[in-house]
């Protein structure tokens, strides 16, 4: 199966009651560790990377990594998805370079740090439609920023996220500018702002409702029913993999993630895409801290490297099944871009049926 626009996958989720860990990639086993939970799930895929993968990876050794993902698993359908993109030029390279889905993110500057007016974030994200459709590309666009309702602050990501404190407003989409922003640019799906952050330390205890605001997906939902809602910064933090970290040398101190349930909440209530990255880095960076602390002397990357797929394909299959996804896979046929940008074309993309499922 070749890859697929991402809206495919997002249409097919909506129909059935389902979200679709989103993960973000820079190398061949963290890609290799996806694919492989995503055979034994039978799972549709979203592979993304942000603008810092593309630079440390390579367009080309990335382009190509995703490919051979491609053909090694013919049967399982794959979106390529830039993350963040932080202006129009970011989205425009990513098409060039094969991405079947771009994420226009305007709710800051082009310099990724300065948070932008509501103005600016619908001009660029339209623009950024305007051209992905024209090709069949889907297109993720962000209303509020994210960041922590604790502090106020965000964490950056690749150098992604916004400096100083922001206030409560600022860090929760409103749902009438969510409403009259999807109206306005067109996107194919809608990332929400409601207190989650980037990286492991989002949290200071367990979240409840004034510091992760399900309710706001909720209340989103209502208002667009049929509008793809994306949540950003949704790693759960195990605490095993804490304690692994910790036990061969790490020095993480006590965090809290996003918990599973609480993302469940989200899928109920639209949520189709959820982005994970810090939860397979805490799975690889415990196995390689592992492998070395058992085995000193040894000095062959493929020592840490192997059990770090292991590790990490255990944390993607375990969101799989968690969101729903898992058994979907091979009911998806394969539509191409052209025939994508053929519907865009001709306005035969509306939205999509729902069918509520209660996520295990």
């Amino acid at each position: 199966m070749a890859l697929v626009p991402m809206r495919l996958l997002l249409d097919h989720a909506a129909e059935n009651g389902y979200g679709i860990p989103a993960y973000n990639v820079n190398n061949m086993e963290q890609i290799q560790a996806i694919m492989r939970a995503a055979q034994e799930s039978d799972s549709p895929v979203i592979l993304q990377a942000s603008r810092g993968a593309r630079t440390y990876a390579g367009e080309a050794f990335l382009r190509h990594l995703i490919l051979a993902a491609v053909e090694t698993y013919p049967n399982i359908p794959i979106a390529m998805h830039q993350d963040h993109g932080n202006s129009p030029a970011t989205c425009y390279s990513a098409m060039r370079n094969g991405f079947t889905s771009v994420m226009m993110d305007g709710s800051l500057e082009a310099d990724a740090k300065t948070p932008a007016s509501y103005e600016y974030n619908v001009d660029v994200t339209r623009q950024v439609v305007e051209v992905a459709h024209s090709i069949g590309v889907s297109v993720e666009g962000e209303l509020g920023c994210l960041g922590s309702l604790e502090t106020g602050k965000g964490d950056k990501e690749d150098g992604h996220g916004f400096e100083g404190t922001l206030s409560h407003d600022q860090l929760l989409t409103d749902p009438d500018e969510a409403v009259d922003f999807v109206e306005q640019t067109g996107v194919d799906a809608l990332a929400v702002a409601i207190g989650t952050s980037h990286g492991a330390y989002k949290f200071t205890r367990k979240p409840t409702g004034e510091i992760l605001a399900i309710s706001r997906i909720e209340e989103i939902h209502r208002r667009l029913p049929n509008t793809h809602l994306v949540m950003h910064g949704s790693s759960s933090v195990p605490e095993d993999l804490l304690a692994l970290i910790n036990q061969h040398g790490g020095k993480i101190p006590e965090t809290y993630g996003v918990p599973l349930e609480e993302i469940q909440k989200g899928i109920k209530c639209g949520v189709r895409k959820v982005n994970i990255d810090t939860d397979n880095r805490l799975a690889i960076t415990a196995a390689v801290r592992e492998a070395l602390a058992q085995k000193p002397e040894e000095f062959d990357p493929r020592h840490f490297l192997k059990p770090s797929i292991k590790y990490m394909q255990k944390v993607c299959q375990e969101r799989y099944e968690a969101f729903g996804s898992s058994g979907h896979a091979s009911k998806i046929k394969a539509v191409s871009l052209d025939d994508f940008a053929a519907k865009y074309a001709k306005g035969e993309l509306g939205a999509p049926k729902k069918k509520q499922v209660v996520v295990a």
